[in-house]
């Protein structure tokens, strides 16, 4: 079967004036790309290497696969640049792993996130969103700030991958806000959120699968040297091997374990998540706090936090790609049995069915 990869690829080309210096962060390397494309082959599928915009788009139009493993991040600041490509591909009738447009959307959008996992019952920081930073709105954070009495973490509403989170942005206190503030928004073309910090373990949980989604694992985050205040900052991220290590499973009391977990479902069930997904939480006093989710994980072999919990779980890396594929064809399935007259055009292409599972560790 051919099995089309929709991606965005760092590249060694200069950045736009107006850039931030992680423009680049959420986009994958060619190394990632050959990871996921040699597992494809190993399952007998036919990788096609799609990329994003006009090139891919064209291809697509000429060549339809039968099937997309979407890891397109999209192009730009907007707050929709994730849901392009599954929007092109169900206009298209092209079937794709994971989250639909509208999750995608939802997920990125930090602040819409936040309100809807919220509205399911699961607890959020405190915070503002500051659309353009003149002095009313800047004023009111400084006064939410002084009411909360703890610091801050300032970060662009619209991103991933911890861009523009750096360490200068935990902010002690108000007076100190307005620089911060400005600057990201600066920096980055869009909202700002500021949102309270939450003291406790920093935690990311993978889920994998549909009706019903289930736990890949809780992994915990641990700085190397102790700290007062510990972000997961870019700067901790890319050097991650020296200042940070990793838990999994994470060494939480069983009432611990099982309020993230109920947590991270409830949260991948509220933003309407498919196939796979990776969460943040910080654990305040026993209390899941959710932070942010992630419907496009990153799935570089070595470095990405989903695939760094599937390898200390026992997990190799073929089969994380395969459980991915895997969930995403058993709801293609569902899908196709449950409507008699499926969407023309692509809909008649065969589901892509994973090749014999040949690793014992499945």
């Amino acid at each position: 079967m051919r099995i089309g990869l929709c991606f965005d690829l760092k590249d060694d080309r200069v950045l736009p004036a107006d850039a931030p210096e992680d423009w680049q962060e959420e986009f994958d390397s060619p190394a990632t790309i050959e990871a996921i494309a040699e597992v494809l082959r190993s399952l007998g599928h036919e990788p096609v290497l799609l990329g994003d915009g006009p090139a891919m788009l064209r291809r697509l139009l000429v060549e339809p696969p039968d099937l997309v493993f979407n890891l397109a991040e999209g192009q730009g600041v907007g707050r929709c640049r994730e849901a392009r490509v599954p929007a092109v591909l169900e206009l298209l009738g092209i079937p794709y792993t994971g989250s639909d447009p509208l999750t995608l959307a939802a997920t990125l959008d930090k602040d819409c996130a936040k309100r809807l996992v919220a509205s399911h019952g699961v607890s959020v920081p405190r915070s503002v969103l500051v659309t353009s930073p003149g002095p009313s709105q800047l004023e009111e954070c400084q006064r939410r700030m002084a009411r909360w009495a703890c610091p801050v973490v300032v970060k662009p509403a619209w991103e991933g991958s911890s861009k523009g989170i750096r360490q200068n942005c935990l902010i002690d206190r108000p007076e100190e806000l307005p620089t911060i503030v400005e600057s990201v928004h600066r920096d980055h073309r869009q909202p700002v959120l500021v949102e309270e910090y939450v003291a406790g373990d920093e935690l990311t949980v993978g889920v994998l699968g549909n009706e019903p989604p289930r736990m890949l694992g809780i992994m915990r985050v641990v700085p190397q040297r102790p700290t007062e205040r510990f972000i997961y900052s870019l700067e901790v991220k890319r050097d991650f091997r020296r200042r940070v290590r990793y838990e999994c499973p994470a060494p939480l009391s069983p009432a611990a374990a099982e309020a993230v977990e109920k947590a991270a479902l409830v949260a991948f069930q509220a933003l309407g998540c498919r196939d796979v997904a990776r969460i943040d939480f910080r654990l305040r006093d026993g209390v899941p706090v959710f932070l942010e989710l992630n419907p496009l994980p990153g799935l570089a072999p070595e470095t990405s936090d989903l695939v760094i919990m599937a390898h200390m779980l026992g997990w190799s890396y073929s089969r994380l790609i395969e459980t991915i594929l895997g969930s995403a064809w058993e709801r293609l399935h569902r899908q196709r049995t449950a409507v008699p007259n499926p969407a023309p055009h692509h809909a008649n292409a065969p589901c892509p069915h994973p090749a014999q599972r040949t690793d014992p560790a499945h």
